[in-house]
């Protein structure tokens, strides 16, 4: 119905957006990373829009880009998984963060939102992961695509991040690094410059 809104901002907080539009004051469920990105109170701003329609309420969520809004669409498919948990996860991850932690199996970091469980991060990582490949244009960058290729297409490379994992790097981190190097390396010596690369970033 909506696809997206471009008003003047009256008001803001952490979880919503009411933009003025045309003399109507539309409320935009948010995420952290959209409510801190829109701007102040009398700015001008576009939200990309999705309703959601209920036998006792319509409500309206609002992101800051499409890519966002893309990665909400992908995350209330999931089985278990509500428009409110679906903005947790994006308040605590970006789509491109939250792309590779489905794209290398990484439901741990998923958790770290409030109000998900193990469980609900594992169904996540399950159910999405076979449609990474044809969503990821959408959402991310091709040097992105590339990492996700990388590490998904090597075997060393996916010892290497497990490896990491098990040294207590979360594995987006691990699959990042690795990503980055030679994939005809040795599995040793992918986790040596890894090691090298991530102290760097400390």
């Amino acid at each position: 119905m909506f696809y997206c809104l471009t008003g003047k901002i009256i008001r803001t907080d952490a979880n919503a957006v009411v933009l003025d539009c045309g003399g109507v004051g539309f409320f935009l469920n948010t995420t952290l990373t959209t409510s801190s990105k829109v701007g102040s109170k009398g700015n001008t701003a576009t939200l990309y829009t999705h309703l959601s329609v209920k036998e006792d309420a319509l409500d309206l969520y609002g992101f800051i880009d499409e890519a966002e809004l893309d990665f909400f669409r992908l995350l209330i498919s999931v089985t278990g998984v509500g428009p409110k948990a679906a903005l947790s996860i994006l308040s605590l991850l970006t789509p491109d963060k939250l792309a590779m932690c489905i794209a290398s199996g990484d439901s741990k970091t998923i958790t770290k939102a409030p109000g998900i469980g193990p469980k609900i991060a594992q169904r996540i990582v399950l159910e999405l992961k076979d449609k990474m490949k044809s969503a990821m244009p959408v959402f991310a960058s091709d040097s992105f695509v590339q990492e996700v290729a990388a590490v998904s297409s090597s075997s060393n490379t996916s010892q290497a991040v497990e490896a990491l994992t098990a040294l207590g790097y979360a594995q987006n981190e691990a699959a990042a690094a690795v990503s980055k190097l030679d994939a005809s390396l040795s599995t040793e010596e992918l986790i040596k410059k890894a090691l090298k690369a991530l102290a760097m970033n400390f």
